[in-house]
């Protein structure tokens, strides 16, 4: 691990925490993944072995502990990671507010839907299983459909076809999903353009944004819901 060579508090702090790709492990951990595939599935650009490295380093500066059970590995952070719950949320706000362009690398099917499946607001959907398939017209044709499924207080995302019926199929590009769900932009606004397409019933149509919801970092003010 490089130094600084500060006594700074905030210069012995990145020592740990400023290598690239550390701090969005600590961010899927404070989101609720716990297990390797978990951690890969939300920074999906990622290869195996760097995960592994910045793991190991996280649990030798206390942050993170590993632990084994029945020969399956998980991992948690300690109240030291916890605490870096703040900075994190700062730091996902700043970006809203201050870093607003996409450009085409940062948009990916994977992350999309792996973040979209874990902060679904199961309530809102019915309580039978339901499916909404997302066709991204703008993607090679391996990773053009998706399907989220959710049964109950369960769901999941895949990338094949999980055979159950479709309640809702969403067609639009990856950019248009992206920015609905980081609230760039209103799903009234793209379906009014044409940019989005629902195909289902009209009460379902009406529905999926809410069953959808909104990325974490949402309700912070950021320049689309500004006064002019």
């Amino acid at each position: 691990m490089a130094t600084y060579g500060q006594f700074c508090p905030m210069a012995k702090a990145m020592e740990v925490l400023d290598e690239r790709w550390t701090l969005l492990v600590v961010r899927e951990l404070l989101a609720g993944s716990t297990h390797f595939n978990e951690l890969r599935r939300g920074n999906p650009k990622m290869s195996p072995a760097l995960l592994s490295k910045r793991l190991r380093t996280l649990e030798r500066a206390g942050v993170i502990q590993r632990d084994v059970v029945g020969g399956r590995t998980s991992y948690r952070l300690t109240e030291c990671g916890e605490e870096l719950r703040p900075v994190v949320e700062a730091l996902g706000a700043w970006g809203i507010r201050w870093i607003g362009a996409l450009g085409e690398d940062d948009l990916d099917p994977h992350l999309l839907l792996w973040d979209i499946r874990r902060t679904v607001p199961l309530d809102a959907w019915p309580r039978r299983r339901t499916v909404v398939r997302f066709d991204f017209t703008d993607q090679p044709a391996r990773t053009a459909s998706w399907w989220l499924c959710v049964n109950g207080e369960d769901a999941d995302v895949c990338d094949f076809d999980p055979g159950f019926d479709v309640t809702a199929t969403v067609t639009t590009t990856l950019g248009t999903m992206v920015r609905l769900w980081r609230v760039d932009r209103t799903w009234d606004d793209a379906m009014r353009t044409g940019d989005v397409r629902i195909e289902a019933p009209s009460d379902v149509r009406r529905a999926v944004p809410s069953w959808l919801g909104q990325m974490a970092t949402a309700a912070v003010p950021h320049p689309l819901r500004e006064p002019a």
